[in-house]
């Protein structure tokens, strides 16, 4: 007999159910679920109900295929100076693990944390209006939207910033994907079908992360 459940239940399922996935099989996208997943984007609140984002379908291989190779060049820059200036160590102190901490470095500095757009089946390029002040708040709200949508179908995604932090990416990515001015691509949602369940990443306890009136005075005073 299926689970049943009520609205704030499959609400909350959805929320904890959402990862970040990299890995997908080749079935396409259907028109149907991108209809879905685009409208739960469009219904985002947005300040004064500006509705600044935009979006970029782009199904084509040799473009997602340079969208990827964007994302890795950010990626590998980011990294490398991180790794450089050994923020990237005291990021991973805790690791005891030596050869996980060196093949995580490697896919970091790499930029192959990130170029795995052009595997994904489809790119959600996702654009804002350069002029509206809570643009980067607004896109973001669309963006999770889109993210449960795409979990609640059974689909699985992830947000990408590294081919839009860089100045020289977007201007890259504005290119490539004839945007125009006065917009800027913000990041980019790779959608697909996962090829496995994903477990899910640990979440720090309730009690650490929520205050009474103000900070330091807990308001749960248990471990969640």
């Amino acid at each position: 007999m299926p689970e049943t459940y009520t609205l704030a239940e499959a609400t909350m399922k959805v929320i904890q159910d959402r990862r970040s996935i990299r890995e997908w099989t080749e079935e396409p996208i259907s028109e149907q679920d991108l209809a879905m997943i685009l409208e739960a984007g469009r219904q985002a609140p947005s300040g004064e109900n500006a509705q600044p984002w935009r979006f970029i379908i782009v199904r084509d291989a040799e473009t997602r295929k340079k969208l990827g190779a964007l994302a890795g060049g950010g990626s590998n820059r980011r990294f490398t100076a991180e790794f450089v200036t050994r923020q990237m160590q005291e990021r991973f102190t805790d690791l005891q693990d030596e050869a996980k901490k060196k093949a995580a470095f490697e896919k970091l500095t790499s930029g192959q944390v990130s170029a795995f757009l052009a595997n994904a089946p489809l790119n959600i390029v996702v654009c804002g209006k350069k002029d509206v002040w809570d643009m980067p708040l607004d896109t973001s709200a669309a963006i999770e939207n889109m993210l449960l949508m795409v979990t609640a179908l059974g689909l699985g995604a992830c947000w990408v910033i590294a081919p839009c932090i860089d100045i020289r990416d977007e201007e890259r990515v504005k290119a490539l994907l004839n945007i125009p001015e006065g917009f800027k691509a913000v990041s980019v949602i790779s959608v697909g079908r996962p090829t496995r369940p994903h477990r899910p990443r640990p979440r720090m306890p309730i009690n650490q992360i929520v205050f009474s009136e103000k900070w330091g005075e807990l308001y749960y005073k248990e471990q969640a």
